[in-house]
């Protein structure tokens, strides 16, 4: 048996125990614990005092400064200054970006040589959920260790720092500038969008103010829609989310292709002319198969537990290595680490171009499709034209927070019955999500009867057990 220090130990038994961070930070309804002023005041207090402590980056005598962005959410004013009052209450200072990406305080946090960066979000959800996610000084989500440590500040109590010792606020007014031209610098210089007819779907999210003008700004005549936020309609039958919107605006306006985001910006999906969707799983592909082409592709590529069966294969046909990480963005990104990749991403449209951003990036990744489509002259149906995608069937079912899916006999022997009728022509996959009170059941295989019979008898199963 290989040996293990005992800080390894521990740290093996804290990621099993964090009580408040999920795959992609803090996320739940306003309102309820843990989406309160109260909480994200004492999480503000206990991130700065961890963040003092970790002393990154920085010269002597200075205090850390963090920046906080948000999305669209009118819950956000109400959590952001509760989290503001927590982080100067313990000495650190903060900048303030206002509505943002969430991969734009990324960069933001590296150009402006910050020690952390905090987003107030609930990505995808409605305007009645919200969240919170940490970027370190690197532009990386917080490493389990950093985010245990902030979880056991809050049991302890929330002790102002002396008035000469405060923390002080500061607002950033060039922020969107700067992002756009990061986003515009990802693009070749040689190229530009010039001929191309693009609506943008921004959600009514974080991007409403960015995307646009990162398209507009290298040629392209841009019809934007979803960017007239008003609080309350983030994600609201537009987005990423919800492709319908965008499906039937590029038909209306006659354009060559649509971009949808989500109300953060971290993922994109991508529609072509006549109205065909291509989700994170194809435009990773046409990315791969382009850098391949011109020579500069290293490594592999690594999706996740749900890229479509077919994309595995096509890359196999290719020579590229591929791996799978569990869902989630975070996952994906440790894997590229690890294996010194530059490319990977996740189905629902989080992509990671590692050479590009630290994190997923829903313009950058769009940007680095659009380059794949000028370079080669090709549609987004000529770019995937060889690559047929299985059926798969997704069913989301609610259950409670407590629900254990892990000790379900019922859900396990469904399981087993549906993956010996698919006699390995076929996958299986039962999880619960890592930000939502939901388990998701994905079936997929040749045969579409098959996997739609065997995701509606899991997800009742399911259903079954949630009520027992």
């Amino acid at each position: 048996m290989p040996h293990l220090c005992f800080s390894n130990l521990n740290a093996l038994f804290l990621k099993l125990t964090k009580k408040y961070f999920g795959t992609d930070g803090i996320r739940g309804r306003v309102g309820k614990d843990p989406i309160t002023p109260q909480f994200f005041m004492h999480l503000g207090y206990s991130a700065g005092k961890v963040l003092a402590a970790a002393n990154w980056h920085m010269t002597k005598g200075s205090r850390p400064v963090v920046l906080i962005g948000k999305d669209t959410r009118e819950s956000g004013y109400m959590l952001e200054s509760a989290l503001e009052a927590g982080l100067i209450a313990a000495g650190v200072d903060v900048e303030l970006s206002g509505p943002m990406p969430t991969p734009a305080v990324a960069y933001l946090i590296r150009a402006l040589r910050l020690q952390a960066g905090i987003v107030i979000s609930a990505s995808h959800n409605l305007f009645e959920d919200n969240g919170i996610k940490f970027f370190s000084a690197a532009g990386s989500k917080l490493p389990d260790e950093l985010e245990h440590r902030i979880e056991a500040g809050l049991n302890e109590p929330l002790e102002t720092k002396p008035s000469a010792q405060l923390g002080k606020a500061h607002r950033i007014d060039d922020a969107a500038g700067r992002y756009i031209e990061f986003c515009k610098s990802t693009f070749p210089y040689h190229l530009d969008l010039r001929g191309l007819r693009i609506v943008v779907d921004c959600a009514n999210g974080a991007a409403y103010h960015i995307a646009p003008h990162v398209m507009h700004e290298l040629g392209a005549d841009v019809i934007a829609i979803g960017d007239d936020p008003n609080g309350l309609n983030i994600n609201l039958d537009c987005g990423a989310t919800h492709i319908a919107t965008l499906q039937e605006a590029v038909k209306h306006h006659h354009a060559d292709l649509g971009i949808a985001l989500d109300g953060d910006g971290d993922r994109v999906m991508m529609v072509d002319k006549n109205g065909r969707c291509y989700d994170g799983d194809q435009l990773v592909y046409i990315i791969a198969e382009h850098r391949q082409q011109k020579k500069t592709f290293t490594g592999g590529v690594v999706g996740t537990l749900m890229t479509n069966l077919a994309i595995e294969h096509a890359f196999k046909k290719m020579k590229i290595p591929f791996l799978r990480a569990n869902v989630g963005d975070r996952y994906v990104l440790e894997f590229l680490k690890q294996q010194g990749w530059q490319l990977g991403g996740e189905s629902s449209g989080h992509i990671i171009c590692y050479d590009k951003h630290t994190t997923g990036d829903g313009i950058i990744s769009a940007l680095q499709v659009l380059y794949a489509l000028r370079d080669n002259d090709k549609t987004l149906a000529e770019s995937m034209r060889g690559v047929l995608l299985y059926p798969q069937r997704l069913i989301n079912v609610k259950v409670p927070k407590s629900f254990d899916l892990s000790q379900n006999r019922a859900i396990a022997a469904a399981q087993q019955e549906a993956e010996a009728d698919l006699n390995g022509k076929g996958r299986v996959l039962i999880r619960a999500s890592g930000t939502e009170p939901l388990v998701r059941v994905m079936v997929e295989g040749e045969s579409e009867q098959k996997i739609n019979y065997w995701a509606e008898y899991i997800a009742k199963t399911v259903e079954r057990s949630d009520q027992s």
